[in-house]
């Protein structure tokens, strides 16, 4: 039996929050009203010509600076020609083979190295339209009573990023597409959330017997709204096309849409080349020429696979720990501004990515100081007293102390009293539990935490209660 590798490449839609559009005035953003953020140029009335948005060009620089793109000394806009109903126009502006970022690497740190994806491009073009499908049961085309257009969306600045096929898993493509997003976020040119459509992935997927070099045919998954999907597709379309070969079948080059509930891929069409596109260049757009002024005053902060390794050997973490606490940039920073308060690494690690982050509570919110002296005292205040100090530690005049005057109470002279006392009350478990019951441990220890408020000790109320069970 052969074995097989996927190969995998995506493409990646980022919208840019710029306050307006690519090419005119009209305010970009989510939420407004259908079609009332639109004008003569987003709608393509005769006449209106297209103004680039600065700010745009200049953010997409910004990217694919972070992507380790060579910038293009000159860049053309193209008009990319089809015929759907969310391009008044015809024909979506974008780039063709003139670029503005080109040949990158992005680098995914894990846990047994890191991985580098090369970077074909990264392209600014403008948003299509949202159509909206109802009826049938999907919410896609196929199967759809009718369908309604949206012109809001039209226009956006979008950035298409397209990957080399250097991906080997869907596990992979997911962690390469949770670092970029957060990547995306930190630069400040997007907010990336997938449920508004503000990051898209694609996947070009292909497999081929372990050893060989070539690429085999490959198809494009689209339609996948979260991480978790495009990772499902992913392997659904890998066990799928794995079954066409061993039959003896070719897998066909098409666009394929992915359904969560069955957890198939069903085709949509098939697959486009460049030449189905018509691609001609802007005739109402001059080429950009980025000036090394503009690239120099382009400043990248410390990027999230950079912090991932610093935290790794800064602070001594495992890379899981490293890698969670940088899913968020506020979360990062609180991290380091309470392990440098002397707080032992691995304890603020636990304690950040586990109770604090039940609590929902924004991490630009905590006063750091404050949070490791309770974060330092944890062994000393019970449970109960450091969930809450957790839960309370955004609020403007949370202070530690509040907290640390709630002590543990460990002196066994005080426990001893209690411990015999909750044995004595309830003979029946204390024989079962001598009969061989040893879960019933847990249940004399709440027992004990209930009669004492939770300030008991657990670890010495453990000992006291295996002690007595045992005599």
């Amino acid at each position: 039996m052969a074995e097989w590798e996927p190969v995998i490449g995506l493409e990646i839609h980022v919208q840019l929050k710029t306050r307006t559009k690519m090419f005119c005035r009209c305010e970009n953003g989510f939420g407004g009203g259908p079609n009332t953020q639109t004008c003569p140029v987003c709608l393509a009335f005769p006449g209106a010509l297209p103004v680039p948005n600065g700010q745009a060009v200049e953010w997409t620089l910004k990217l694919g600076l972070a992507l380790g793109c060579r910038i293009a000394d000159r860049a053309l806009f193209h008009r990319k020609h089809y015929p759907y109903p969310d391009l008044p126009k015809g024909y979506q502006i974008s780039q063709y083979d003139e670029p503005l970022c080109v040949d990158g690497r992005f680098v995914v740190p894990g846990p047994d190295g890191d991985a580098e994806i090369g970077i074909v491009r990264a392209h600014l073009e403008e948003d299509a339209a949202k159509t909206i499908h109802t009826g049938g049961a999907t919410g896609r085309i196929v199967g759809a009573a009718h369908s309604d257009v949206d012109f809001n969306r039209g226009g956006t600045p979008l950035v298409e990023i397209v990957t080399r096929p250097d991906l080997r898993s869907a596990g992979d493509a997911k962690r390469f597409l949770q670092l970029l997003r957060q990547t995306v976020i930190e630069l400040g040119i997007s907010d990336a959330e997938m449920e508004k459509g503000q990051l898209r992935a694609d996947a070009n997927v292909s497999v081929r017997e372990v050893g060989e070099t070539d690429f085999r045919t490959r198809t494009e998954l689209k339609n996948m709204n979260s991480f978790n999907h495009i990772a499902r597709g992913i392997e659904a379309e890998v066990r799928r096309q794995i079954g066409v070969w061993e039959s003896g079948g070719e897998v066909v080059q098409q666009t394929l849409d992915y359904e969560v509930k069955s957890d198939t891929v069903t085709a949509r069409r098939q697959k486009e080349e460049a030449d189905d596109y018509r691609y001609f260049p802007e005739p109402d757009l001059v080429p950009i020429e980025p000036g090394r002024e503009l690239l120099d005053r382009i400043e990248l902060p410390e990027l999230p696979g950079e912090r991932i390794r610093r935290f790794e050997s800064q602070y001594g973490l495992a890379h899981y720990d490293a890698e969670v606490l940088n899913g968020s940039a506020a979360l990062a920073a609180l991290y380091e501004r309470v392990a440098l308060d002397g707080v032992d690494a691995k304890a603020t690690s636990n304690v950040l990515m586990n109770e604090f982050a039940a609590t929902g509570v924004d991490p630009d919110a905590v006063n750091a100081d404050e949070l490791a002296k309770v974060i330092a005292a944890r062994s000393s205040i019970p449970g109960e007293t450091f969930v809450r100090a957790l839960a309370e530690s955004g609020d403007p005049d949370f202070r530690a102390e509040t907290y640390l005057a709630d002590t543990v109470v460990a002196d066994t002279s005080e426990l001893e009293p209690i411990v015999d006392r909750i044995l004595a009350a309830n003979p029946g478990q204390v024989e079962a539990y001598r009969g061989g019951k040893e879960g019933l441990l847990g249940f004399f220890v709440g027992q004990v935490m209930r009669e004492t408020q939770g300030k008991a000790d657990p670890k010495v109320v453990n000992g006291l209660l295996r002690e007595k069970l045992t005599a």
